[in-house]
């Protein structure tokens, strides 16, 4: 009986830690504004979108980072004036640096002059993209 009473707390523990986990790595986070952060055409390499510019940070063995690709995409198609790009988050640390970009995929939605309006970590679903886009265009 006591070896089962020990158990009982670690294993709670666990759970908790791993629900958790869970939580925090797979999903999509969003965050509001990145105070006043703002990006030029000649930083991402390609011109901006005229309403809105969807960037999307990725790495070469990023699984989500193809999904993500083929939902801006789409996103990117269906609304006019929006654009998007995807940029090598390890060919340009300077960048990834100064944005704190800290995993693949993170997706900017930028307004027309460039300004970070939202920002989302994991793979975003296409109607959440579509709602972010709401508050830059």
């Amino acid at each position: 009986m006591t070896g089962l009473t020990g158990c009982v707390p670690v294993l709670a523990t666990a759970s908790t830690f791993g629900v958790l986990r869970l939580r925090r790595s797979g999903g999509v986070r969003v965050r509001g504004r990145d105070d006043g952060k703002r990006l030029r055409a000649e930083e991402l390499g390609a011109d901006l979108g005229e309403r809105a510019t969807l960037v999307q940070f990725s790495s070469a063995f990023c699984a989500p980072c193809r999904a993500t690709r083929r939902v801006l995409g789409e996103v990117a198609g269906l609304v006019p004036g929006v654009a998007h790009v995807e940029i090598d988050a390890e060919a340009h640390l300077d960048l990834v640096r100064r944005l704190g970009i800290l995993k693949t995929p993170t997706v900017l939605v930028l307004d027309a002059d460039g300004g970070v309006v939202r920002r989302a970590t994991g793979q975003p679903r296409k109607a959440d993209v579509i709602a972010a886009l709401g508050e830059a265009v």
